[in-house]
């Protein structure tokens, strides 16, 4: 591993909220510790828009695709991100998504990239189904064992 290698990670770390990263290499050993605490995230609900008594226009259509509720998770399976880094839906923003959700895939299918140190590494599935669920943006930090699809088995 090289300097340069090692700033990026450092700058990795800084960026994801992550408090510790080991790496451990043949002959080579780094741990990089913040002294920052771990980051709360905060969610806030807005109160819904006071009504209009008429409104001359019809109203804009979501921008947003409607996300399905699930109800019972308990008969999906979760894949979980083998590593920390950046996860992708594509291999660049010009090329289609690995998957979506739908999607039928079996063992083998490539699920995603997972960007590490300037490594970009194929996230294959290791179970056969179909995407009920995509857990994580694109392009967002991810830390290892963190889920990143909910798969309802074959």
């Amino acid at each position: 591993m090289d300097i340069k290698q090692i700033q990026d990670l450092i700058r990795f770390v800084s960026k994801s909220g992550v408090n510790e990263v080991s790496i451990e290499q043949e002959n080579f050993k780094i741990t990089i510790k913040t002294n920052e605490p771990a980051q709360a995230v905060y969610h806030a609900t807005l109160p819904p828009p006071a009504p209009v008594a008429a409104v001359a226009a019809p109203a804009p259509a979501p921008v947003a695709e409607p996300v399905a509720a699930i109800a019972d998770t308990s008969n999906y399976i979760t894949i979980k991100s083998p590593m920390i880094g950046t996860f992708y839906r594509s291999a660049s923003p010009e090329k289609p998504l690995f998957v979506n959700v739908g999607d039928e895939i079996s063992s083998g299918s490539v699920l995603c990239i997972i960007e590490a140190m300037k490594l970009f590494n194929e996230i294959e599935s290791e179970v056969s189904g179909r995407i009920v669920k995509v857990l994580v943006d694109n392009a967002s930090p991810v830390e290892y064992d963190q889920p990143l699809f909910l798969v309802e088995p074959k």
